[in-house]
């Protein structure tokens, strides 16, 4: 509303030059539809004059305005004075019409003008630097065209006004920095300009300066054609007399054109130009390409080449090779270097693209390049033979006492860059390639990688402007992530985003996060990062093609040597050396000794080869590889997990060359390291209907994801093959992956889904007459009865189960039921039975060097001691739980002997050592604790604070507990955890409470048969 301004509203600020933004201090004002903007947009454009009312309109609408356009134009001064600040003493009224009345540094378009008119001055008075920066902050303050070129005639005809004074101060200012010597840092920038007006002759010839003076005659005088071509074409007209001047001065190469005394403002031509007959030959031959002006990070590199550079001359020349994969940024960095040095090299600075991997274009021969090399040293056509070994030798007698700077760009192997060598020891050559080119001799090499993510930031900021990154972090480092932080990528990304600013940035992550989508988002023009990948992929010979399409089936991030051996059917020494020429050509990664992977838009683009036909026999790779994965994970469980029953082996037409694991240290890190691409692995090969292998190896693969406490994974792992089995109709195999859901399901408190597994799984067992299934099932069967609270049943189970496994001599399996039978004792108070049975399972476990199973045995016999009230020995044993626990056990089973430790420490009289146990199992990879041992943890836990006094944190404990073991049906510490809530309870006065809770409790323990001693 109209009225006096807050301090902070009275801080307005108007900006008309681009889209129309009215600030009120920090607050954005949106000031409406069309129609109140563009009036709003003209009374500042004429600020202080009074606007009619016809004007107005004028300014609103193209043609043929409405009937309503004068009532339209008067609502809309009313609803900009009740939208902005003091808007009444803003927008006066006065006969005829309106006049806006602002400070003029509230208003950019003000602004603007009052710099311009500082420049002017600070010019006249020679006052130079003083002037660039007046003309500096002008520009700045445009964004484009008023109202973004909406409105009506008379915005236009102002905007065109605008434009004018724009560019003038554009020219101005170019000529200001050419004056101090800054050719090569604008020549990107006018080129830009001259692209947005090209038949702007001041600015074309600033270009052609520009490029003059940055040692590219060559492009300088292309330039005059050009414009000279369009000018004709466009308007029938020849370039003007100073364009022209330029122009003839360039090919006489006119002293006068260097770099005036630093600070004196450039003078592009002269009245009367000396006639030139024909373009004459720069003296000394500079063709490098322009240095990118917004170029970015790699300052390692940098200082690592210069370093390179710096250090004393051999007796040849000095050869500098960038390799790297496409779109890496191999010759900006060569390029950067060249200009960085080109001052050592005053015979001349020369660039060629030797087209090695160029989009319809063949490597450029030897013969050719010679003599365009030549060429730009003056010799003549007519004084080279047409011999290639006679013009390599006149190229060589020809530069063996130059200093020159060769950039060899774009190399497609050795045999292309050697004739191209120049003699003189003083020479520099800067090769770049895609592939390592190993055999070119003294070469100091450099395999270029993907930017850092610092620097991946800092283009982003440089391309989009720092405000616009700064507003959305999250998704500039998403999109870098997306682009591999490859800079032919981002700057694919970044140009998109910079020519479409209403696009927020994450909305291209949005686009992008498609993967099937991506290469295609990362098209621009005639660039594109799929179009640079297949040119790679093109280069390399028909082998390797297909090797690479194969390892594209891998469905692991890296790719080891073993499984590559399996995936290509070769002996992985064979196998080794197709991986390293793929390595050398930069289509695979290598970021640790042996193991391989594919860049992020790399495997984009290997997924979009059909791999799921035979015709490059993928289907068979896929095979290969899932039977050394069977292979491998045999072999690796065997040591890992001892005592444990194979499966007889399937027949295979070879076997499969395994990783050498001779330790169980090896053993347990290499399946640490393909945990993922094991699983991945079985999800793919269910989708490709493979179901034999899918149950074959989801058996092994369970065996570390159940000790690692990855549940979840170890669930879907199970159900996966659960479903490929019963599309196989194999029994043997059904009952294997049922069995192995069972104890998936009881790990995640799924006790009904665990029953009806391992129902069923013991029913095929005695179809099947497989007494091994049979006594696994029995016990399985049991231990979810127990957890259940069936412990009659459980019992008479456990006990069958065990009586089986030691007949058969399952040694393994009989020590887990009899860990199982242990605890389903201590539950029901018979804690010397239960003591029994686990020391018969830890004696069983320390045979077996079953590690993880010995901790869980330990644990149960301490529990059974704890219940007779053997501190001493419950504290030995635990112990020796600790000690295990550093290497091996699943983490929920190791917590709860830190959380038992704890409870015995305390009783013990060593309370500090009991609130060390706490903490240290509390915090003990409590994300992959099994819900059964949240449970115990949490009513164990709550027992120590009880004992320590703490009530309050008791209490919260057992509520914890309480509501998880009823949600899975645990009952025995559901009515652990009431007894403890009866205690904390009672201990804060909460009489009635704790007397329901214990009277709960009890009726628990009575269905569950526990006496009463052991109901604690």
């Amino acid at each position: 509303m109209g009225g006096a301004p807050s301090q902070a509203e009275s801080e307005l600020r108007i900006n008309v030059l681009g889209s129309l933004e009215c600030w009120a201090g920090t607050r954005r004002i949106h000031l409406g539809g069309a129609v109140q903007t563009r009036v709003m947009a003209a009374l500042l454009l004429e600020s202080g004059q009074v606007l009619s009312i016809s004007q107005l309109v004028d300014s609103v609408w193209d043609e043929d305005p409405p009937a309503t356009a004068t009532h339209q134009v008067r609502k809309a001064v009313a609803r900009l004075r009740q939208l902005i600040p003091a808007g009444d003493e803003i927008i006066l009224t006065e006969s005829p019409g309106y006049r806006a009345v602002l400070p003029a540094e509230q208003v950019d378009v003000n602004i603007f003008l009052d710099l311009l008119d500082k420049a002017k001055k600070a010019s006249e008075a020679r006052r130079w630097d003083e002037a660039a920066t007046h003309l500096e902050g002008a520009l700045a303050l445009r964004r484009g065209s008023v109202l973004a070129g909406a409105g009506g005639p008379v915005i236009r005809a102002a905007d065109v006004a605008l434009q004018e004074r724009y560019l003038d101060a554009v020219e101005q200012l170019n000529e200001l920095r050419l004056s101090r010597g800054e050719s090569w840092k604008l020549v990107s920038e006018l080129r830009e300009r001259v692209v947005a007006h090209p038949l702007r002759e001041k600015l074309r010839g600033q270009l052609m300066l520009a490029l003059y003076r940055s040692g590219r005659q060559a492009e300088a005088l292309e330039e005059y054609r050009k414009v000279h071509e369009l000018l004709a074409e466009e308007l029938g007209i020849s370039p003007g007399g100073e364009l022209s001047d330029l122009y003839q001065r360039m090919l006489r190469t006119d002293p006068a054109l260097e770099p005036p005394v630093a600070g004196e403002p450039v003078v592009v031509a002269t009245a009367e130009p000396e006639p030139v007959a024909e373009p004459t030959a720069a003296a000394v031959a500079r063709t490098l390409p322009y240095d990118l002006p917004d170029f970015i990070g790699r300052e390692s590199e940098l200082r690592e080449l210069l370093s390179y550079l710096d250090e004393p001359a051999g007796r040849g020349p000095r050869i500098v090779a960038i390799d790297g994969m496409g779109g890496v940024g191999k010759t900006s960095l060569a390029v950067r270097v060249a200009h960085l040095v080109a001052d050592r090299y005053p015979d001349g600075q020369l660039y060629l693209n030797l087209r090695g991997y160029t989009a319809g274009a063949q490597p450029l021969p030897p013969g050719d390049a010679v003599e365009t090399l030549l060429g730009m040293l003056g010799v003549g056509a007519d004084q080279m033979s047409d011999d290639v070994e006679a013009r390599s030798m006149l190229w060589r007698a020809t530069t063996a006492q130059s200093r020159l700077l060769v950039l060899l760009d774009n190399a497609y192997d050795v045999a292309q860059v050697w004739p191209l060598l120049p003699l003189g020891p003083e020479s520099l050559v800067l090769v770049t390639s895609r592939t390592r080119l190993i055999d070119l001799d003294g070469a100091h090499w450099m395999s270029l990688g993907t930017m850092t993510r610092e620097d991946s930031a800092a283009m982003a900021a440089k391309l989009l402007g720092g405000r616009r990154t700064a507003a959305e972090p999250e998704a500039v480092a998403e999109l870098v992530d997306l682009c591999g932080h490859l800079p032919l990528a981002m700057r694919i990304a970044l140009s998109r985003l910079s020519n479409r600013p209403r696009w927020p940035i994450g909305y291209l992550v949005d686009r992008m996060s498609d993967e099937s989508r991506r290469l295609d988002e990362l098209k621009s023009g005639e660039r594109g990062v799929e179009l640079t990948l297949r040119i790679s992929y093109e280069g390399l010979a028909p082998r390797l093609r297909w090797a690479f399409r194969v390892l594209g089936a891998h469905p692991g991030r890296d790719i080891d040597v073993n499984s590559a051996a399996a995936l290509l059917g070769m002996s992985p020494e064979a196998a080794e050396g197709v991986l390293e020429v793929l390595l050398d050509a930069h289509m695979l990664q290598q970021h640790e000794i042996g193991y391989y992977t594919f860049h992020d838009l790399v495997r984009s683009f290997v997924n979009q080869f059909d791999l799921t036909g035979d015709d490059d026999g993928a289907a068979d790779a896929f095979k290969r590889l899932l039977d050394y994965f069977v292979h491998a994970t045999d072999h690796v469980c065997d040591q890992l997990f001892p005592g444990r029953v194979r499966l007889s082996p399937e027949p295979t037409d070879s076997t499969p060359a395994l990783p050498a694991l001779s330790t169980r240290e090896a053993a347990r890190q290499w399946l640490d390291r393909e945990q993922t691409t094991l699983r991945e692995a079985v999800v793919l090969a269910h989708a490709r209907g493979l179901d034999r292998h899918v149950a074959r190896l989801a058996r092994n693969v369970v065996f570390p994801l159940d000790a690692d406490g990855l549940y979840t994974e170890f669930v879907e792992v199970t159900r996966i093959a659960v479903v490929s089995s019963r599309r196989l109709g194999d029994p043997e195999l059904l009952r294997l992956s049922l069995s192995n859901a069972a104890v998936a399901h009881w790990k995640l408190g799924r006790l009904g889904d665990g029953i009806a597994a391992a129902s069923e799984a013991l029913d095929l067992a005695v179809e099947l007459d497989d007494q091994r299934g049979v006594a696994k099932d029995t016990g399985m069967l049991g231990l979810l009865m127990c957890t259940s609270g069936r412990f009659g049943d459980a019992l008479s189970l456990l006990q069958e189960s065990i009586r089986m496994k030691r007949e058969l001599g399952a040694a393994r399996t009989e020590a887990e039921s009899l860990a199982n039978l242990s605890s389903l004792y201590e539950q029901w108070g018979r804690y010397t039975e239960a003591a029994e049975a686990a020391e018969a399972a830890v004696v069983i476990n320390r045979e077996l060097g079953a590690s993880e199973n010995e901790i869980v045995a330990l644990v149960d016999l301490a529990l059974a001691l704890l219940g007779m009230g053997a501190l001493e020995q419950a504290d030995e044993h635990l112990r020796r739980v600790r000690e295990l626990g550093h290497d091996v056990g699943a983490p929920g089973d190791v917590a709860l002997g830190y959380a038992l430790s704890a409870l015995v420490a305390h009783r013990m009289g060593r309370p500090g050592e009991a609130r060390r146990f706490v903490e240290f199992g509390l915090q003990y990879h409590k994300a992959r604790w099994t819900p059964i041992r949240r449970v115990v943890i949490g009513n164990m836990i709550g027992r120590l604070r009880r004992a320590e006094g703490d009530h309050a944190e008791a209490l919260v404990l057992h509520e914890r507990a309480h509501a998880l073991a009823a949600d899975i049906g645990y009952r025995i510490e559901q009515a652990r955890a009431l007894v403890g809530l009866a205690e904390a309870s009672a201990a804060l006065g909460e009489v009635e409470q704790a007397r329901r809770h214990r009277e709960r409790a009890d009726e628990i323990f009575r269905d569950l048969g526990v006496p009463s001693a052991a109901r604690t």
